[in-house]
């Protein structure tokens, strides 16, 4: 893989500055989704907020785009980056900007694997279900034939809809809404895939350390078992009896024979 040092360090240097901005983001858009009572001017504040921070995402996309050395690969490897900063119906999906949080967070996760992966898992799942929430509800209220009415229905079909399990009582009726949808749906079944090979991993290898733990015991146990030969087999070299001198033929005596 080629190293990337002038990006990395442009990333580094802005995972903090695009995380403020990405929950900031999160709360100009989720105040102007769901309340509905905000008066013309205030809407409007937070609509020039909206697209001043969606400013600040494109600008960080561009530059990345400059610093990357092989930009194709890059482009091919941020196709999501692209789409939600260049397409005016996947505005909702901005939100998920709020990855760099989780980005900042596994830095800060230790060197273990499974701790990284439990901050993603939690974390996403988090971020997955608001937006998808917020999101959904911008796509359905008031429409013809919607029954997403409130941030309560959308945030209980979320729920819902990422956990595969589908009440099938609140449901989209708008292609926005049907989009936002599909993409909860698979991230659901990538969640459930994440948390089943996360507990198998977990298992494998409470199963491994008590085998090597086993092992280890009676390797200790052979061990022991071989010291304690080499001793009584020392000792009873020391007490073996001597030889009578009665029993050897005298030398005059050998000499008369």
């Amino acid at each position: 893989m080629t190293a990337e040092p002038r990006l990395d360090e442009w990333q580094r240097r802005t995972d903090w500055p695009l995380t403020v901005a990405a929950l900031l983001f999160l709360m100009t858009y989720g105040w102007r989704v769901i309340d509905t009572s905000l008066s013309g001017g205030l809407r409007s504040t937070l609509d020039v907020a909206t697209w001043v921070l969606w400013l600040a995402f494109a600008i960080d996309y561009v530059v990345r785009v400059a610093l990357a050395r092989d930009r194709l690969r890059f482009l091919l490897h941020n196709v999501p980056d692209l789409l939600v900063v260049a397409l005016p119906l996947f505005r909702p999906l901005r939100l998920l900007r709020l990855v760099t949080l989780l980005r900042v967070l596994n830095k800060r996760a230790g060197a273990s694997l499974r701790g990284r992966v439990a901050v993603y898992l939690v974390g996403s799942a988090g971020i997955v279900v608001l937006v998808a929430s917020l999101a959904e509800l911008d796509a359905e209220r008031g429409r013809p034939g919607s029954n997403i009415a409130s941030f309560g229905d959308s945030l209980w079909w979320a729920v819902a809809t990422v956990t595969t399990v589908g009440y099938g009582d609140h449901y989209p009726v708008t292609l926005t809404g049907k989009l936002v949808a599909v993409g909860l749906m698979l991230c659901g079944i990538a969640l459930i895939g994440v948390v089943t090979a996360t507990f198998a991993s977990w298992l494998i290898d409470q199963v491994r350390d008590v085998e090597e733990e086993s092992r280890a015991a009676t390797k200790r146990d052979i061990e022991a078992l071989a010291a304690q030969v080499a001793v009584l087999t020392r000792e009873l070299g020391d007490r073996r009896p001597l030889a009578d001198p009665s029993s050897q033929p005298s030398p005059s005596r050998a000499a008369d024979s």
